[in-house]
């Protein structure tokens, strides 16, 4: 047996307990949030695509949500997320967040640097507010080394069927390389708490990155998922006093 049959036959156990945990979280009523972060070509839709394939289609939603519009743009800056927020027995993957603001938005100049400051105050306070109501909030920092990213954003422009994950902006991924690292090493400092800290997922090797997404997920949720084993911990680590373990 390779190594492709031993990675499709652990997905498959994982998936089957996804599927299950998730049956506990509707019975219980639980309302699950799951963020996922990192820079370009992390490997975010890849695990988010493993992770829900065979969830339910109507407990489970992906949001990725647009640039905002001119009236979003003068909102309350969480406002637009909020209509997401999950109901009993949902669970809501974010494929990035209100995190923009913490990364792409001050390292592209898309808000001020009042907005900025502003928003590394404001996340922890509206985070606790979302855990103190009940919700389950499990955040996903993917980290990649700048050779996987720039590999990947190569494939990408050759690859016909990668044709939506082109951006303009994936030349700026790596040209603002250091100053991306800046803005996510203030972000992970500034935004971990108890109430809602930060996982990072080293995502190098994509396969192994999401099978233990998938474990950490399932361990934090609980019931049928606290069976699994744990993910490997030079993979999948907590971002508080781990900040020399990410990708420079």
């Amino acid at each position: 047996m390779g190594k492709t049959d031993d990675y499709d036959d652990a997905l498959e156990r994982l998936q089957v307990a996804m599927v299950q945990t998730q049956a506990w979280t509707i019975d219980k009523g639980l309302r699950t949030l799951i963020v996922f972060e990192g820079r370009d070509s992390a490997g975010k839709d890849g695990a988010i695509k493993r992770l829900t394939e065979y969830m339910s289609p109507r407990q489970t939603r992906v949001v990725a949500l647009p640039k905002p519009t001119e009236r979003e743009t003068t909102q309350w800056y969480f406002q637009r997320y909020v209509p997401h927020l999950p109901a009993a027995g949902e669970t809501v993957i974010l494929n990035r967040s209100w995190y923009n603001r913490g990364g792409v938005e001050p390292v592209m100049g898309f808000c001020t640097p009042k907005q900025h400051e502003q928003f590394l105050k404001d996340a922890p306070r509206f985070e606790r507010m979302l855990a103190d109501d009940g919700i389950v909030l499990i955040k996903l920092w993917l980290d990649i080394s700048k050779d996987q990213q720039a590999k990947r954003l190569a494939e990408r422009v050759d690859d016909p069927l990668k044709r939506f994950k082109v951006s303009s902006l994936d030349a700026e991924a790596q040209a603002r390389w250091d100053a991306y690292s800046e803005a996510r090493n203030r972000m992970l400092d500034e935004t971990d708490s108890g109430h809602a800290p930060w996982t990072v997922v080293a995502t190098d090797d994509k396969k192994t990155a999401r099978l233990n997404i998938i474990r950490h997920i399932l361990r934090t949720l609980g019931g049928p998922g606290a069976k699994v084993e744990a993910p490997d911990e030079a993979v999948v680590f907590p971002a508080k006093k781990n900040a020399d373990r990410l990708f420079r």
